[in-house]
Parts: structure tokens; sequence; C-alpha cells
């Protein structure tokens, strides 16, 4: 006798249906660090945009700071935390391997028995776990799904490294998932580079470390993230644009039908390069939080939304390109709508 197993129900159509955020209390001017780099404030406002950025304190934990950018999410969708079927966390900067982090929001939530992961692909990371969670609502697998994009790079940072310490920053933005009667979340266009690995990377693996720390003992460096920063500018303004307009065919748009290009907040000098390439209208909103925020990697698309939106330059509904890139070296984007906010 053949056993006919049953399917999912799909649904049509997904869409980001609320956004929440959190920057962590402690603001860091370019003042407070140009020493340490032999630097000056305008070197790192000229060579990245950025005047600020947001570093954790203590209490201010991958968990912590997920679960209160989560809480606006939910809030802003309008929904409780038992009615979410799943929750993503983008991070590269967790420094625990398990349990996942996912799992640990989720309880902290009040939820009970939820899927939940975490998704490694560096400052792509929230567009990755974006198109993830798309792809469970429409297969029906998931109603809601919980995307967070969170780090603290700031852990991660050799403060004296002039490459890199003025760059990296902390914080998190969550966003809820669900069906919706119109399309809300196009298909992703996505792609990686392992060739180029060494453009950003932890600079020694945990092996090599516990090996040092055996053999040096107190004089052992421990791991920090280094970045090659000309070639991620290289690789970022000669292959972006493919990726870009990838995601806007999928979905059927051009740059003409935008209302806002939110890009990872990597670097203004490459927001800049991608939108002159693409010809950007000049009505179209183009996110810049990376001069108060830094570059939070996975974190960084859901933080400048919420900053589009905060500050009236995009409203709910509008039609955005999101694109990440970073470490990888990988990328994802897709056209979104913007969704609402706490």
């Amino acid at each position: 006798m053949t056993i006919d197993i049953a399917t999912a129900v799909p649904v049509r159509h997904a869409a980001i249906l609320g956004l929440g955020s959190y920057r962590p209390r402690r603001v860091v001017p370019n003042a407070a660090i140009v020493d340490r780099i032999d630097s000056s404030d305008e070197w790192i406002k000229t060579r990245s945009g950025i005047e600020a950025r947001h570093w954790a304190e203590a209490d201010e934990t991958i968990v912590a700071m997920s679960t209160a950018a989560a809480r606006g999410a939910l809030k802003a969708a309008e929904l409780a935390p038992d009615q979410i079927d799943l929750v993503i966390l983008a991070t590269s900067s967790q420094m625990v391997l398990g349990p996942s982090a996912g799992a640990i929001i989720a309880t902290e939530l009040g939820m009970q028995d939820t899927a939940a992961f975490d998704v490694s692909a560096g400052c792509a990371g929230f567009c990755y776990a974006l198109a993830n969670a798309a792809n469970q609502v429409r297969a029906g697998q998931a109603r809601h799904v919980l995307v967070i994009g969170t780090e603290r790079l700031s852990d991660l940072l050799d403060q004296s490294d002039r490459t890199c310490a003025f760059i990296f920053a902390d914080g998190s933005g969550a966003v809820v998932v669900g069906p919706s009667d119109v399309e809300g979340i196009g298909p992703v266009s996505w792609g990686s580079d392992g060739s180029q690995t060494s453009a950003i990377k932890q600079d020694k693996d945990f092996a090599q470390y516990f090996a040092e720390v055996e053999e040096l003992g107190s004089d052992s460096v421990r791991p920090y993230i280094r970045m090659n920063g000309s070639a991620v500018f290289r690789w970022a303004v000669t292959n972006l644009e493919k990726g870009c307009r990838n995601a806007l065919d999928l979905a059927g748009v051009t740059v003409d039908d935008l209302d806002a290009f939110v890009p990872h907040q990597a670097n203004s000098r490459i927001t800049d390069a991608l939108a002159r390439v693409l010809g950007l209208p000049d009505r179209v909103a183009v996110a810049r939080d990376i001069t108060t925020t830094g570059n939070t990697s996975a974190a960084s698309i859901p933080l400048a939304m919420e900053q589009l939106l905060r500050s009236g330059q995009s409203k709910p509904g509008d039609v955005a390109l999101v694109l990440g890139f970073g470490a990888g070296l990988a990328y994802a984007g897709q056209v979104v709508r913007l969704p609402k906010t706490a």
C-alpha cells in the first residue's frame, strides 16, 4: 500500500511585518580612539564616513541586545511571542560555539518549544536569514519567523589596529516575517567568493590560539578580527553591482521603482560608489546609518532601515533594495517593502 505523506500548506507571499532595534548605551566618538590608532577624526570620517559608534557594556550581551530588538519587532508586528514558529539569529560574534543563541533568545522571550538556529554569514548574515525566513513562510513550514541580526564586534577588536579598530561596532536589529496579501520580500540574489576569505577574517583559529597558550602562556596573543580594507573595497565596487541588478530583476522592478536603498553599512565610499553605478534617482533615500552607528555587520541593515524610518526619509510600505556583503566574501540582497517600527 502506498502511503501519502502530508506536506505543509504553502502561501503565496511573505513580508516584513515589524521592525525593532537596539543600540548600546555607550557612544564612542572618533576622538576617543584616535590616539590608540595614531589617527585623526578627519582621517576616519574621510576613509569611512564614521563619526561615532556604539560599543556594548558588559550587560549588553548578544542575547540581551537581541531580546530587546526582538521585543520591538514583535510590538510593531502586533504579535505575541507564542505566535512565532521559528527564530533565526544572524551573528558572527557570539563567543560560544553552543548552544545556539537563537534558542536562548526564544526562551528569554517566553517562547515554548520554538525552533531556533544561528546563521554565520558575516555582514551578509541578515539578508541570508531574511531569505530563509521568507522561504519558510512561503513553504508553509512557519507562519511567523523572527529574524535577528546582532553583533558585539568590540569583543573581537584589537583596539590598536589602525585598519579596522575604528570601523566595527555593536548593536541589534530584528524583524518579523509573515504571510502577506502582496509580495513584500523579493527573491534573494546571493553568492560568495571563498578565494578571498583573507580579506576579512579572524586572524587565527582557536586551535592555533590554544596551542600558543600551551607554549607561550601569558605571552600568547588572543585572536582578533582583521581586514584588508583595500581588497574589500575593490571587491565591493567591482562585483556588487551585478548582485544588486540581479535582485532587482528577480523582483521585477527597476531602480526607478525604488524608494530607498539600504546597503550594509560598511563604508560610506562603498555606498556612494554603488548608488552612482546603479544610477539611483536623486529622490531615492540612501541609508547612511554608518555615520553614528559604525559597521555592525549582521545588524547593520535592520538598524539602517530603522534610522531611515525614524528620520522620516522613508515610510512603511516603501520599496527598498537591501544588500548585505562582507566576510566570505559573501553577499545577499533582495527588494523589500519597509515595515512598521515599534
